[in-house]
């Protein structure tokens, strides 16, 4: 299924001599890549970004992949292709799919009451009454919990010592997951949308499910069957590893190995410790806390684009690649699937994407983007927060690939 990774970015290979003028021409398939060049070479020039690898990928073939700047700046180590980073967030398309095979082998059911594998998951509604909470509300993040990092230190989160696989914690999964249950709900499940610590109890579930801790599981299923060696939830290749940027004048500064406060504004500030990547005992996050490399990314996105086989089959593949929220929206113009966003209306959320492209991302400086009807699936890893994220380099390279997408 998987080309082998070339880039094509020279004159076309055979031209004939009756037309030199055309010889002249970039192919479009150049154009792309001399476009997201300059974006990748502006970003690092204007001190946005230490380092990044970009894939873009149409139909199975790579169009595009570069990898920049440095993976250690202070060691002088440039970024490669190979790089493992840290995926925060986007260690949920990872548990997400691991989820959607134990429900294509019939093991677990999209409408499957949490408490049905989790017995002690049963937080109360916001008056005290008793909620039910589904798998499918998990994924689609309706279940009514929430996230610590962006709440004041006061918060019932906070005050419950509740862990988001971002900052150090000696607890285990279940004891953050019954944390989590000990808190009451923002809302009734189902009424409204918040994104949340939903996949880390996914996480949970999944290792009653699959009977084996998660590591194992998403190993046997989705890290095995797609033979991505370089992901996981510990890094096991040290020399390869991006060192953690944050965005401050005028350059990054790199972050303290311990523990490091961003502030992300609007009163947000996000608690990193980049060294949790090799603590073996940290538990598995499986909202926030694996690593892996932009090759292995890809491919988990082509095969969720290409009808998700082996994981999966096309009609499951296809009721999770829909917007499951109806007109709650996640912001203008984006609805949610089941473990990432939707795009609904392109207008309304301002981007040349095609209705129905999936996309998310990661807090350590990362995006990705499957857009079906282009079949185009895209690939930012970078190791740089916040700009990696959402910043300007983000937009651009989209905006670039989209202008010279070959016809």
């Amino acid at each position: 299924m998987f080309k082998p990774i070339v880039r094509i970015c020279g004159l076309l290979a055979c031209v004939l001599c009756a037309a030199p003028a055309e010889a002249e021409e970039k192919s479009p398939a150049a154009s792309l890549a001399s476009a997201v060049d300059a974006v990748l070479d502006n970003s690092l020039t204007q001190g946005r970004l230490v380092g990044a690898v970009v894939l873009v990928a149409r139909d199975g073939q790579i169009l595009y992949h570069r990898a920049v700047g440095f993976a250690d700046r202070e060691a002088g180590t440039p970024m490669r292709e190979d790089t493992i980073f840290r995926l925060a967030s986007a260690s949920k398309v990872y548990t997400t799919m691991a989820t959607a095979a134990l429900v294509e082998q019939g093991k677990l059911h999209l409408d499957d009451r949490v408490d049905k594998w989790l017995p002690y998951f049963t937080p109360s509604l916001p008056d005290g009454g008793k909620a039910t909470i589904t798998i499918r509300q998990l994924l689609s993040h309706t279940a009514g919990l929430d996230y610590g990092f962006a709440l004041k230190p006061d918060d019932t989160y906070t005050k419950a010592g509740i862990a988001d696989g971002l900052s150090p914690s000696d607890l285990s999964l279940e004891e953050n997951v019954r944390r989590i249950a000990s808190v009451p709900l923002l809302y009734k499940p189902g009424t409204s949308w918040r994104y949340s610590l939903a996949t880390d109890v996914l996480g949970a579930v999944i290792e009653k499910a699959h009977g084996a801790p998660l590591p194992q599981a998403m190993h046997n299923l989705v890290i095995g069957p797609l033979g991505m060696k370089d992901t996981g939830f510990v890094v096991t290749d040290a020399p390869r590893f991006a060192a953690p940027y944050y965005n401050a004048t005028p350059h990054p500064l790199r972050m303290h190995d311990d523990v490091q406060d961003v502030d992300f504004g609007s009163g947000m500030t996000i608690r990193f410790s980049p060294k949790r990547a090799f603590a073996p005992k940290a538990f598995p996050s499986g909202g926030a806390g694996m690593v892996g490399t932009a090759p292995n990314l890809l491919r988990l996105l082509e095969t969720i684009r290409s009808g998700g086989a082996p994981l999966a089959g096309s009609a499951l593949m296809n009721d999770m690649c829909r917007n499951q929220i109806g007109s709650l929206l996640v912001q203008p113009g984006v609805g949610f699937g089941l473990g990432w966003a939707v795009l609904v209306d392109p207008a309304a959320a301002q981007t040349p994407q095609s209705p129905g492209t999936m996309s998310w991302g990661g807090v350590y400086g990362n995006t990705w983007f499957i857009d079906p009807a282009k079949k185009l699936s895209v690939v930012i890893l970078t190791n740089t927060v916040p700009e990696g994220l959402w910043g300007r380099t983000v937009t651009d390279v989209r905006n670039a690939v989209y202008r010279n997408l070959p016809q």
